[in-house]
């Protein structure tokens, strides 16, 4: 059970101040519904919420926590608002970001959009590090599903910034948590909703490899903790153990758990299993010393 105090204090902010970048006019309005789990649709307007633990269990480290969605909604509760209360329960603070959704219609260059805003939301955070007692070394990402793929980008891609008023920012995350992740656009083991939802249907190969993260990893990549489903019919579990293999490559620190059931988007829960991946993934931090 999650503390009162770790539930009430949040914040949520605007990612941009004044005019936000890439937007242009249009008549899409954001929805929200529950029907067991919180969607988030037509998102044009992104924001970054913190989750603030009680100051006496605050450890100094904080995660940016990025639901899946496909890139055509966003998972807010049980990949976002819930991963965020419970690393609060281990002291860590925890920023949601809810990104928009890549709209022709009310965007320019949408490719590119959800990424800005996650780099946007990294420098957030290590700018405002002092305020909310986070050390700057000690700042990673966690994303599930088409979450994750940008999660992974955003740790391939941190030496390019999508907006150039970033440009000499550390947007290298420190660590990453990539769950049941989409990583690849190529076809044979992509998620082709994600890709298409982003890079289009007719996508140039340039940008089908660009934004296939096991292709950009190098030996800057941050260290990176996987947990997927080897029965996963949505997200195949072939897009784990690529990134994960050209992590070992790079002889990056890389911990990669599979479960043999539970499917695609558990959240904290995998129902099928009595382990935890979240207790799992915890000792994993604390072993790389970011606890």
């Amino acid at each position: 059970m999650f503390s009162l105090l770790s539930a009430i204090a949040q914040k949520e902010m605007p990612l941009y101040n004044g005019a936000i970048p890439n937007a242009k006019p249009c008549d899409i309005k954001e929805t929200s519904s529950t029907s067991g789990i919180l969607i988030i649709s037509n998102i044009t307007v992104p924001t970054l919420t913190a989750y603030i633990p009680p100051k006496e269990k605050q450890n100094g480290t904080a995660v940016l926590v990025i639901p899946g969605g496909g890139y055509g909604i966003v998972a807010a509760g049980h990949e976002g608002a819930d991963i965020a209360r419970a690393f609060n329960d281990a002291g860590v603070t925890a920023f949601v970001l809810k990104y928009r959704i890549p709209n022709d219609a009310c965007m320019t260059d949408k490719m590119f959009v959800p990424l800005m805003d996650a780099q946007q939301a990294l420098y957030i955070i290590r700018k405002n590090a002092a305020e909310y007692g986070v050390d700057t070394a000690r700042v990673g990402v966690i994303g599930f599903s088409a979450g994750g793929h940008l999660a992974a980008t955003l740790s391939t891609h941190f030496d390019r910034p999508v907006r150039s008023e970033l440009s000499g920012a550390n947007l290298r995350p420190n660590f990453s948590m990539l769950i049941y992740p989409v990583i690849s656009f190529h076809p044979s083991i992509a998620h082709m909703g994600s890709r298409e939802n982003l890079i289009g249907k007719n996508a140039d190969e340039k940008w089908v490899n660009y934004f296939s993260n096991e292709d950009q990893v190098n030996a800057q990549t941050p260290p990176a903790f996987f947990v997927h489903a080897s029965d996963d019919d949505v997200v195949p579990v072939a897009n784990s153990i690529a990134y994960y293999n050209q992590l070992v490559k790079y002889k990056i620190p890389a911990e990669l758990h599979l479960y043999e059931h539970g499917g695609h988007g558990f959240g904290l829960n995998n129902h099928t299993t009595q382990d935890k991946w979240f207790d799992t993934c915890l000792n994993w931090m604390r072993t790389n010393k970011w606890l």
